[in-house]
This record gives structure tokens, C-alpha cells and sequence, in this order.
């Protein structure tokens, strides 16, 4: 990942603000564009939109027409249709090695548009979860079709979807330490911790910070367990963690950094049990289902399949053209997909890795975050902003859904029963979290059920 120093919590996005189209906006959006990539106080909203607060939309009111991010397109000088054709001609995708873009085009699968998995229920306007790292997205997730957590700015947010709530759950604003004795953890802890990637599962946070902080928490715990750093290397942005249940049952997690290091840490005694490295920086790694392999993606446009025991490689995986920074498995352990800032996603079979088997392709720029259902029926692939991809994974990736909106992706998960997808939005004035639930042909009988 590109070495980036972070002076505050404002997103520096100079390329990605849609306030460049401003100019075919009415002045209702003047100065304050959606896609504005800079994060504000949750009061922002009350100083332009007084006299017509945006409010949160529900399935009812959007098939009524309402736009799902309350935009008053009917108050605005330009339509939907106008503005949409503006950002997809204007947003510049960010690429370590140029014209990777196009140069993926003519690898694409064509796949057919129009498919319906996933419903539209919520947005949620009082949820918007910021970014830090341009790069980095992956700061959403569901632990049950009700239960969400994200990050906003300093802090760790839980949303519950059935009471509309949210409350702090972790701040790290100030100074966080171990309240717990482990060896190893730092117990001094850190002060003002930037963080850049975060994983929830079952019980169990992790947050990853830009000097290589990792923080672990229990849900079900007061205070914070365990504090790392896993180096004090200049360049040491811990850019994603994967937990994982290892196959003798006990939980574990899995950093990736910027230093080229790998580390797995056993969360039962909160002991660092494996670092690899590589020739590059890590920017994603994922470990197959049976917990044997690994896919290791980063600051090279060659990813690799490891062991995961010994961390040697089982095979490169060439075909992609920049820096990946997404990866997922899928359930049954011989499919999985990695995403590029050549802005495709590739599909691979590690029974056959010589070329991958499918190319799938976004619209404006990078696939930075990747999740498969846990019953492998789908994969959602988010580009950074405005599109999510989901794909029906049975039937040859040939026909998706695509879920577009305007404003930067935070990230995307699924809850682990498949029922809700939950994508978060970060926008200066539509910064949200959306919520949609998978189509069920008999969801009366399934509701009895």
C-alpha cells in the first residue's frame, strides 16, 4: 500500500470528492456535494438543512419513489441519470501502476445485469461510518442479520437494527490499554489510535492501527484484553485482520502489514503463534476454510497461494495488472477471489491456479473489499465508491446485482446467516448505513419457520 501519513481524522481525497461536479448542481448541493470525502461532526446537518432535515428512507417510502439516500432530485438542477454519467466519466481511480484499468478491459467477463438477491429495507442517516485510508475498507461488520459495527472516527459503533441504536463500544481517541495481564501485551497501550482496518466475529474486535497497533477486545468483556505493535518499522499501517476459528477450535487472528509481515496470534493465550514474510507489502490475506491454505495479496500485482503452516508458497498467482487489496475464500475451500486497483475481480480455483477462471469487472475504480454468504449462494465485491457488486457464485458469476448509491464504501459484510447485507456509506452530507435483505420467494412461510 502507498506510505501515507494521516495529519487528523479528515480524509484526504482531493481525487475522489464529487464536489468537482458541483458545478452542474443546484445550489442546494453547493458546497457540501454528496461524496465529499471529508468527515464532519454529526451536527453537520442541522446548520445547511434546517428547513428539511434528510431523514432516513425505508423500504416502504423508496418503493414509493423516495431515493434511498434521501436525495431531493426533484429540488436539484441536474437528475439522477445526468449526475450518475458525470461521476462515472469523472471519478479518477487510484492506480500504483498507470492505466491498469484499461489494460484489464479486454480480460472481462461480460456478465448479465438485472439480477435481484438483495432488497433495499434501510438507509440509516444517524450511522455513518468514516475511513482513514483511502486504500482500506474493510470497516463494517455484521455479526447477526440485527447486529452491525463500524467505525466513526475515534470510535467503535455498534448498530442494532432492531432497536435503531447505537452505542460506543470502543473509543480510541484518548489512551487505551490492557486491562488484562498477557504476556506480551503492551500495558502501557497507545494514545489517539488511527485505525485503519478493522475485524468483529462472534465475540471478539480487533482493530488494526496505521503504527501497527492491534487492539483486541472481547464484546462480552469490560475494557480492552490485549494491546499490540506488531512493529515499529516507519512504514508499519496494519492494512487488514481476519479472525479466524482454527481447526482445534480455538480462535485466532490473522494481521497483514505494510512491513511485509504476516502475523497469527492464538487468542486463547493472546501469543503471537506464526509470522511469514514476503517480498512486499500485505495488503489482504485469507485463509481457506479447512484453515490449510493462504491467499496472500499486496504491493505486487502477483498474488500467492501459501501453506499455511510453514508459509511457503504453493503457487503465484498471475494475471492481475496493479496492487491488490481484497481477498475471500469460498465455503467449499476450492474456489476464492482476490480484488484489484486494475479494477477487476479475479476468480480462482486452487485445484488449478495456471489462469483464474473468471474476470469480473467494476465500473469507476479498485475492488477493495470482497465477502462471499456463508452458504456460498453469493459474493459481494465493492468498488470505493457508489457501486456494490453482488454476484449469484452458483451459477458462474454470469448475472449480478448491482447496488449503486453515491458516496464513498467504509465496507460491506453479510451476516453470517446470509440474511442482510449491510454496506456503509461515508459522505460528508449522505454518509450512512444501508441495509438490505436477501430476497426470499416465501419469506411469509420463512417468517413462521
Amino acid at each position: 500500500m502507498a506510505q501515507y501519513e494521516v495529519e487528523n481524522v479528515d480524509y484526504m481525497a482531493d481525487d475522489y470528492e464529487m464536489a468537482d461536479v458541483d458545478d452542474d448542481m443546484d445550489e442546494e448541493f453547493h458546497g457540501r456535494g454528496m461524496g465529499d470525502s471529508e468527515s464532519e461532526d454529526d451536527e453537520y446537518d442541522h446548520h445547511h438543512l434546517s428547513h428539511n432535515k434528510i431523514t432516513d428512507t425505508n423500504a416502504a417510502q423508496a418503493r414509493r419513489g423516495k431515493d434511498i439516500q434521501g436525495i431531493p432530485w426533484e429540488r436539484l438542477s441536474i437528475t439522477r441519470e445526468k449526475y450518475r454519467q458525470t461521476r462515472l466519466e469523472q471519478y479518477k481511480n487510484y492506480e500504483n501502476i498507470p492505466q491498469s484499468g484499461e489494460g484489464s478491459e479486454k480480460l472481462c467477463k461480460p456478465t448479465k445485469k438485472g439480477g435481484m438477491y438483495y432488497e433495499f429495507r434501510r438507509n440509516t442517516r444517524s450511522v455513518k461510518s468514516t475511513i482513514l485510508h483511502f486504500q482500506l475498507r474493510n470497516l463494517v461488520w455484521a455479526t447477526s442479520k440485527h447486529d452491525v459495527y463500524l467505525m466513526q472516527h475515534y470510535s467503535v459503533i455498534h448498530w442494532s437494527a432492531v432497536s435503531c441504536n447505537k452505542s460506543e463500544v470502543l473509543n480510541v481517541s484518548g489512551h487505551v490499554a490492557p486491562s488484562e495481564k498477557h504476556p506480551g501485551s503492551l500495558l502501557e497501550g497507545f494514545s489517539s489510535t488511527q485505525v485503519s482496518t478493522l475485524a468483529v466475529k462472534d465475540k471478539l474486535l480487533v482493530a488494526g492501527g496505521f503504527q501497527g497497533e492491534l487492539i483486541c477486545k472481547y464484546l462480552d468483556r469490560p475494557g480492552v484484553s490485549f494491546c499490540s505493535r506488531t512493529t515499529y518499522d516507519d512504514n508499519a499501517i496494519t492494512n487488514a485482520v481476519d479472525i479466524y476459528d482454527s481447526p482445534s477450535g480455538a480462535v485466532h487472528f490473522m494481521a497483514s502489514n505494510n512491513d511485509c509481515g504476516v502475523r497469527d496470534f492464538d487468542m486463547e493465550k493472546f501469543q503471537l503463534s506464526k509470522h511469514f514474510r514476503f517480498p512486499w507489502p500485505v495488503n489482504h490475506t485469507s485463509l481457506s476454510p479447512d484453515g490449510k491454505q493462504l491467499v496472500i495479496v499486496g504491493d505486487n500485482p502477483e498474488g500467492l497461494l501459501v501453506d499455511s503452516n510453514t508459509g511457503k508458497t504453493i503457487s503465484p498467482l498471475c494475471g492481475h495488472l496493479d496492487f491488490s487489496f481484497a481477498s475471500a475464500w469460498h465455503p467449499d475451500g476450492h474456489v476464492f477471489a482476490t480484488g484489484n486497483q486494475d479494477k477487476t475481480c479475479r476468480i480462482w480455483d486452487a485445484r488449478n491456479l495456471s489462469k483464474s477462471v473468471s474476470v469480473l469487472k467494476g465500473n469507476i475504480g479498485a475492488i477493495r473489499s470482497i465477502r462471499f454468504t456463508s452458504d456460498g449462494k453469493y459474493m459481494a465485491m465493492a468498488e470505493p465508491a457508489d457501486f456494490v457488486h453482488v454476484y449469484d457464485a452458483n451459477n458462474g458469476y454470469e448475472k449480478q446485482q448491482e447496488i449503486d448509491f453515491f458516496g464513498e464504501i467504509s465496507g460491506v459484510s453479510f451476516s453470517p446467516d446470509t440474511e442482510t447485507l449491510f454496506i456503509g456509506v461515508w459522505d460528508r452530507t449522505y454518509g450512512s448505513l444501508l441495509q438490505y435483505s436477501r430476497c426470499r420467494n416465501y419469506s411469509y412461510i420463512d417468517s413462521l419457520i
